[in-house]
């Protein structure tokens, strides 16, 4: 029997009337999620969460703390919630701070990256978010399967699969970041990534203001793959977002 549980991995806060026009003036809390996908001898990763502290990732990092402070306390980082040793596999949705920071704990896994994660970790931008020194320097010679080839499946979405058994298709989910990924689990539940941060807020992307707009590789994209789930989720696909509050310690299949 397969399982799907999820894990917070550390917090960040944020003013939602900075964030959406026409929003109320509240602090909403959003947990930094992961998803380990059980199936036989796989143990797949789903994104790592925040690094515990302190950070020293340089001017950059200071920023990116005044904007979004992230919380990690005691028991928070993926490595205090599950064995690292015991991970077969790390799905990278994208390289924001908060899915990547739990990256240094699974030195034997092998990771999978989109082609666009790579081209950002050859050439980043200011605007791609990525904070170099969360990621251990053994990170440039880690094991990195193979991308399949993406192809149009369910719900017109662009689906790879990453066994070959239709058991973990990785989802193209343009627009946040650059390589924004997706895992569609047994055809069931679709981890959504950070296509939006929350599922509240799915389709609102045209309210979205201009500095955090900014962050956004393409918001014309992103809209699209907004239009895209919604549509999905009315034929009948569960939605997951890393940002949302799941039940932990529950088969979420």
């Amino acid at each position: 029997m397969s399982d799907l549980t999820y894990f917070a991995c550390g917090e960040t806060s944020h003013d939602m009337s900075r964030l959406l026009r026409g929003a109320r003036r509240e602090r909403r809390v959003f947990p930094a999620g992961a998803f380990l996908y059980r199936s036989g001898s796989r143990r797949v990763l789903f994104d790592t969460g925040y690094a515990p502290p302190p950070w020293r990732a340089g001017p950059t990092g200071w920023a990116y703390r005044k904007m979004l402070p992230p919380r990690v306390g005691a028991g928070d980082t993926i490595a205090e919630q599950l064995d690292p040793s015991s991970i077969t596999h790390v799905v990278l949705s994208h390289l924001h701070p908060d899915h990547i920071g739990g990256v240094r704990f699974f030195p034997h896994a092998e990771f999978i990256l989109s082609e666009g994660v790579r081209r950002t970790l050859e050439r980043p931008r200011l605007r791609d978010g990525l904070l170099r020194r969360l990621l251990p320097a053994w990170f440039r010679t880690a094991t990195v399967l193979p991308l399949p080839e993406f192809e149009i499946g369910a719900h017109g979405l662009r689906t790879a699969d990453l066994f070959g058994d239709g058991t973990y298709l990785l989802v193209d989910l343009p627009g946040h970041a650059r390589g924004h990924l997706g895992a569609l689990v047994e055809h069931e539940v679709l981890l959504a990534g950070d296509a939006a941060w929350g599922r509240d807020l799915l389709g609102a992307e045209r309210r979205i203001r201009p500095l955090p707009r900014l962050v956004s590789h393409d918001m014309t994209r992103q809209r699209e793959t907004a239009q895209r789930l919604l549509a999905a989720e009315q034929a009948g696909l569960r939605l997951l977002f890393s940002h949302d509050h799941h039940p932990a310690g529950r088969n979420l299949l």
